[in-house]
């Protein structure tokens, strides 16, 4: 009776922490859809009461354009979506966005594989070496001051003149490279932060009990990283998609969402509107890429108890 009891109050906490759980996400989800909508109310407020011709604040020339011409309609925008992509063509611009989409995601899933590896490795040798941590942490942080656009060329000639036996490097590398570029370094920073916060009480007990580096580095270091590391990885993920659609930018890969923002936008005079289909399709990439690392975190630390995570 006694074994009884001692576990049915553990069997009772557990529904109100999943229920807990799943409204924190209804909750997330509802303001996301809220906050979107309170951008389009914005967005159609501005067109009403913004200048048409741009304006000035303090002599300065910042406000946009109100017109329709830069400022299309919010439902304008949308029901681009379903008309068809040019006059005999036959799928939809929606089509057109899923394809490109679905080209960078793959590329930017690569950069973000590839950036989360280097991320992941150099975090963990600077949590090893203090000197390395001194000395390799202020050149990551100016990694990410050089323009990615500027360096995207570079990366291509690079890559076309590696020769590895029969291997060639394919141009699509490139970009999932820029893209892993941008990615690597949150994960860095992230894991470092959080491989560095486990109590120091905790690394003393784990040090009398003899346990080398290795143990204590995936016994204790690793899980007390986690709260660190998730939001490190949601920001790589979003950031491997704008490298690799700068790059595609930058490089004139055909294929991708980048590619289309280019081709939309010389249509943007007659048609202003498709210039932010393909924007709009970007945007929500990015929002997929995050959203699969949160589903993987939901998904790997669901049996794993609330205070662990605290």
């Amino acid at each position: 009776m006694s074994e009884a009891a001692a576990v049915r109050p553990a069997r009772s906490d557990s529904a109100p922490r999943a229920r807990d759980g799943y409204l924190h996400r209804l909750r997330a989800v509802w303001m996301f859809a809220l906050a979107l909508l309170l951008v389009a109310v914005l967005w159609e407020l501005y067109k009403v009461v913004g200048p048409q011709d741009g304006g000035t604040v303090f002599g300065w020339k910042i406000l946009p354009r109100a017109n329709d011409q830069a400022m299309p309609h919010v439902w304008q925008m949308l029901a681009r979506f379903g008309e068809p992509e040019r006059a005999g063509f036959p799928g939809t611009i929606l089509t057109t966005i899923l394809s490109g989409a679905w080209f960078t995601f793959r590329l930017s899933f690569a950069g973000f594989v590839i950036g989360a590896a280097v991320g992941l490795g150099l975090a963990v040798l600077m949590a090893r070496f203090r000197v390395v941590e001194r000395g390799l942490l202020p050149y990551l942080v100016v990694s990410q001051t050089v323009p990615l656009i500027a360096l995207a060329p570079l990366v291509v000639s690079w890559g076309g003149k590696l020769h590895l036996g029969a291997f060639e490097w394919p141009r699509w590398l490139s970009a999932a490279v820029l893209g892993a570029f941008l990615a690597f370094f949150p994960v860095a920073v992230g894991t470092l932060k959080g491989l560095t916060s486990a109590p120091p009480t905790a690394v003393e007990l784990m040090d009398s009990y003899a346990a080398s580096w290795r143990q204590t580095l995936f016994k204790l270091r690793f899980p007390a990283a986690v709260p660190y590391m998730v939001p490190a990885f949601r920001l790589a993920a979003t950031a491997s998609v704008v490298g690799v659609v700068v790059a595609e930018l930058s490089t004139g890969l055909a294929g991708g969402i980048g590619r289309l923002i280019i081709e939309y936008a010389r249509e943007a005079t007659a048609d202003p509107a498709k210039v932010y289909t393909a924007v709009f399709g970007a945007a929500a990439l990015g929002l997929f890429m995050a959203g699969i690392v949160g589903v993987a975190d939901v998904v790997l630390m669901r049996n794993r108890p609330r205070e662990a995570l605290e």
